[in-house]
């Protein structure tokens, strides 16, 4: 994977110039740093970036430069890069479970925020991280609702348990708050209102003060065809109930969006190595690549098909049956996709809306999966 030098005017620039064998990520830094502002300036609190969904170090510098002073991260090595490429940004360890040389790590590092699930490893936490100025941000979670998938499957405490785990940390000696996360493409706002008004729950419940309520990510970023969805109403519904619910002692907010940040500032352009007896669709991408999220998701539909001279494909849409290029089988796309009837092996489809977790889950399995990363003034052609 590298980053190409030459800065291009759009991605039909890119297929007409490069004609690249590889899948390409176009990359524009003018949405990431607008979309970024706009975070900055709609959300009623704290905005860190979940590192993990584009950890690229242009990622990092981009939303620095936009202004950026907070980052969600889950290892040392993400700890690390953050303490190299912006120095003095405040770093939340919210991935709930860690092993004793990464708590060591982190605490070296002075990392002064994390959060935990469970009493195993609150305990720990309690053992190995001077209280000073630390904050305990305790997760917990809800059944999902309106998001792509669930992320309480993994991660979280019932709110039972929750209040028990914030007045052990505030017990403690720790600043005691609380985390949660909706669940990725978020489209309902009601999660949040049900998560803000089951955290003041919580605060009652424990008889703690909450310093902070981390509201998560979750954030959707535009995937579908029709109109985007409207961030600014999401957080002018988490700021009303807020206050609704917390009234007098509403805690301060914190937001640590990943896709929502990053996602609309990247198109993946792959190509149709194969048309198999003009129905199945062979592209030079797939599930182990950039495209591995798909399944999980579901297909994105806001793509554009080009000739290899750069010329957008406008036939009527035909659903076909998509492969990646790998010899596994499991190397298809989920149902099936609407793509123009005049598709020909050899033109380029661009997805849109890809910078999440594209790069950062991107393999080379079966020899495949190199990709390119390329700058460009604008995505859209």
């Amino acid at each position: 994977m590298g980053l190409s030098k030459t800065i291009w005017a759009n991605p039909s620039e890119i297929i007409r110039t490069k004609q690249p064998d590889h899948p390409v990520l176009v990359f524009a830094p003018s949405i990431l740093q607008a979309t970024a502002r706009r975070f900055l300036l709609g959300f009623p609190g704290l905005v860190t970036y979940a590192v993990k969904s584009n950890p690229d170090e242009m990622v990092i510098q981009n939303l620095v430069a936009a202004g950026i002073r907070g980052f969600d991260v889950a290892s040392p090595y993400e700890i690390d890069m953050i303490r190299r490429l912006a120095p003095g940004a405040a770093l939340h360890y919210h991935n709930p479970v860690r092993g004793r040389d990464e708590i060591a790590h982190a605490v070296k590092a002075e990392v002064k925020t994390w959060s935990v699930d469970s009493v195993s490893e609150l305990e720990k936490l309690i053992e190995m991280v001077p209280t000073e100025n630390c904050e305990i941000s305790v997760r917990f979670k809800l059944p999902v609702n309106g998001a792509a998938y669930n992320f309480g499957a993994k991660f979280g405490a019932t709110a039972e348990l929750a209040a028990k785990l914030l007045a052990r940390a505030a017990e403690a000696g720790f600043i005691p708050s609380l985390t949660f996360h909706p669940g990725t493409q978020c489209t309902d706002p009601m999660a949040w209102d049900a998560y803000i008004r089951t955290a003041a729950e919580i605060c009652q419940t424990a008889g703690v003060h909450a310093h902070r309520l981390n509201v998560g990510g979750g954030f959707p970023n535009h995937r579908k065809q029709g109109s985007a969805p409207v961030l600014e109403d999401i957080f002018a519904l988490i700021d009303r109930v807020a206050t609704e619910a917390f009234g007098a002692e509403r805690p301060q907010l914190v937001c640590e969006p990943g896709r929502g940040l990053v996602g609309d500032a990247f198109t993946h352009v792959t190509r149709v190595k194969a048309l198999r007896d003009g129905t199945h669709v062979f592209l030079n991408d797939g599930v182990y690549g950039g495209l591995a999220e798909l399944p999980l998701v579901g297909n994105i539909d806001r793509i554009a098909v080009y000739s290899p001279e750069g010329i957008r494909r406008t036939g009527a849409p035909v659903e076909r049956i998509v492969f990646g290029p790998t010899c596994d089988s499991v190397d298809r796309l989920p149902g099936e996709l609407a793509l123009p009837g005049d598709l020909a092996e050899g033109d380029f489809i661009a997805f849109e809306g890809m910078g999440a977790y594209s790069s950062a889950t991107n393999t080379r399995f079966n020899g495949f999966g190199q990709m390119e990363i390329v700058t460009a003034l604008s995505l859209k052609n």
